[in-house]
């Protein structure tokens, strides 16, 4: 039995989409994972004045605790803005995936495949 081009087509943009919000979740775990970390980091820094050390790439540099402090809610500001749209992103993915699945399945049943 031959299966359409169109539910090809939707088989294909489904598989498309599953690998999308794969990696969509990847990154916003990532992103959970680092905003961890610089929470922890502005913890260590809460009430230390003076110099403290921050490392650049494979390199510990000696900086100012406010000038830290102020980078690190800089890029926390930054990933939560980041982490927004990966979940707008996620939630359209999920829906055009409730969607072409529904299609899919319709197709199916009208073929007598289901």
């Amino acid at each position: 039995m031959d299966i359409p081009k169109e539910v090809e087509h939707d088989i294909n943009e489904f598989q498309t989409a599953q690998n999308q919000l794969q990696m969509i979740l990847v990154q916003k775990q990532q992103l959970k994972m680092q905003l961890e970390e610089i929470d922890y980091a502005l913890e260590e820094l809460k009430g230390k004045s003076g110099k403290v050390f921050k490392s650049i790439g494979s390199v510990l540099v000696e900086s100012n605790s406010e000038d830290v402090t102020k980078e690190l809610n800089d890029r926390k500001e930054t990933m939560k803005v980041r982490t927004g749209v990966l979940g707008k992103q996620e939630e359209k993915l999920r829906n055009k995936l409730v969607e072409l699945k529904s299609k899919i399945e319709k197709a199916a049943g009208e073929m007598g495949v289901a």
